[in-house]
Formats: C-alpha cells, sequence, structure tokens
C-alpha cells in the first residue's frame, strides 16, 4: 500500500516504513505527527482511490526522526561592469518523518 501526501505545499510518495524530509513540522525527536492531507491510495493489487482534491477518511501516521537542515544553498547576485558582487545562503529547516501507518 501507498499514498500520496502533501505536507508544506510539497508531494511525496509514501509506504509504511519509508522515510521521506518533509519541510519543518512541529514536535520533537519521538513525537507521532498526523499526515491529514491524503491525496491518494494505491494498493498492491492496482486499485487506487483518488481525492478531489485529497481524501477525507484517509490518514498517514508518522514518527519525528530527526529535526534539523537542510544543505546550505548559495544565492549570487551579480551585476557586469558595476564591481557588484553578493553571495548569500540559506538553510531550510527540514523534518525526517518515518511513516508508520496509512488509514482511517
Amino acid at each position: 500500500m501507498f499514498a500520496i501526501v502533501e505536507s508544506g505545499g510539497q508531494q511525496f510518495r509514501v509506504a509504511p516504513g519509508s522515510e521521506i524530509e518533509v519541510p519543518r513540522v512541529e514536535g520533537e525527536v519521538g513525537d507521532k505527527v498526523t499526515l491529514s492531507r491524503v491525496l491518494m491510495v494505491g494498493g498492491d493489487d492496482g486499485s487506487c482511490d483518488v481525492g478531489s482534491p485529497a481524501l477525507d477518511n484517509v490518514r498517514a501516521q508518522a514518527e519525528i526522526l530527526v529535526q534539523g537542515k537542510a544543505p546550505k544553498v548559495l544565492v549570487q547576485k551579480f551585476k557586469r561592469r558595476k564591481n557588484y558582487r553578493r553571495i548569500l545562503g540559506h538553510r531550510a529547516h527540514i523534518t525526517r518523518l518515518k511513516i508508520v501507518s496509512i488509514g482511517k
């Protein structure tokens, strides 16, 4: 069984036991969180249920493994012939989740 869930404006394909990195979710390491925005659920036999836009009666339970930061992304601004150069860095806050179950 697998599901497509939405968290932080991004969509992820998850299955029980899989680990995903999502934008920061509130909670401490070891806490259980519920991903209530499930867009699609598929079974092993090829059947699938698709929501419009989300399924009301399906939830994905997950456990927080790590609260951390993503690798640094460098952004460079440059204007030719004006001696203008700027380098900015950014590290997004992320949460690593382990999917425990998918169901009601």
